[in-house]
C-alpha cells in the first residue's frame, strides 16, 4: 500500500462522558444532527448529519478535562464552524455550553465547554 491510499476514512469522533443522552440533546441543537442509534442502555449514542458521527460514550466517574491546564488535561476538542462569533456564542450558552474563563484569541475563537465539560471552540476563521 502506497502512503497515498488510504485504509479507511473517519467514521466517527467519540466523547466519554457521563451522560450520553444530556450531550446527545446538546449537540443535536448546537450542530444540528440526528441520532443515528443507540445502545439499548443508552451508554452510546451516535448523532449523524454533518460528516463523520458524533459519538457519546457513557463512563463512570469521568473526569472532565480542565482547560487550558489542570490535572486532567484535555486530549481532543471540537472546533465548530460558525458565521458570527457573538450570536453564536450566546446561542451556544442558551443550549447549556459555558463559556470558557481562558480566552487566547477572542476575536477569532471562542472557547466554551459542553455540558459535560469538554472544551470546544466556535470559529468564524475560514481557509484562505
Amino acid at each position: 500500500m502506497s502512503m497515498t491510499e488510504r485504509v479507511g476514512h473517519l467514521a466517527s469522533i467519540s466523547l466519554d462522558c457521563p451522560d450520553p443522552d444530556l450531550l446527545a440533546a446538546f449537540y443535536t441543537r448546537l450542530l444540528g444532527l440526528e441520532e443515528a442509534f443507540a445502545t439499548p442502555d443508552r451508554a452510546v449514542i451516535a448523532l449523524a448529519g454533518a460528516g463523520p458521527m458524533l459519538t457519546l460514550m457513557r463512563v463512570d466517574g469521568h473526569v472532565p478535562p480542565a482547560w487550558p491546564g489542570g490535572p486532567q488535561q484535555q486530549q481532543m476538542h471540537l472546533d465548530v464552524a460558525v458565521e458570527e462569533l457573538e450570536n453564536s456564542t450566546k446561542s451556544a450558552v442558551a443550549l447549556g455550553a459555558a463559556l470558557a474563563e481562558h480566552q487566547p484569541a477572542p476575536g477569532q475563537w471562542r472557547v466554551l465547554t459542553d455540558p459535560a465539560g469538554h472544551p470546544f471552540c466556535l470559529t468564524a476563521v475560514r481557509p484562505d
